[in-house]
């Protein structure tokens, strides 16, 4: 079973039908999508001029069986942590949403999917595809 994470910008590429990530999300049977992602793609409708229709595509794609809300808890804290403190070390921070977003991957052991180069400064992370995303806009 195939089981990843979609950060903010892959949900992003899925609305505006990207074929690279149509094609990667329709092999995957468990597509999960973390609490840190969600706040983010909410924040991002209610600045936008169509929030009551990016709410309506969102819960429908939610309702979907494949995906799933991924919650922080205190395992996921723990392996913030040691990221946040990873990262200062080698002076390469990241935003610390995306910090969050790649504690709640690496607690539940599943690749995320992102177009964001930045996750490849995390030791031991597991992006998808697992040669890392090799989309170019």
């Amino acid at each position: 079973m195939k089981k990843i994470m979609i950060d903010t910008n892959i949900y992003a590429l899925f609305k505006r039908n990207d074929a690279f990530v149509l094609e990667n999300l329709r092999r995957i049977d468990f597509i999960g999508i973390s609490i840190i992602v969600l706040g983010e793609l909410l924040c991002g409708f209610k600045g936008g001029n169509k929030e009551i229709k990016n709410r309506e595509e969102l819960e429908q794609f939610l309702d979907l069986p494949r995906v799933h809300i991924i919650q922080v808890d205190e395992e996921t804290a723990e392996f913030y942590s040691k990221i946040f403190w990873n990262l200062k070390k080698k002076g390469t921070p990241i935003p610390t949403n995306d910090i969050w977003v790649a504690a709640s991957a690496m607690r539940h052991g599943i690749h995320l999917f992102t177009n964001d180069e930045h996750f490849k400064n995390i030791d031991g992370f597991l992006l998808f595809p697992e040669e890392g995303f090799v989309w170019q806009q």
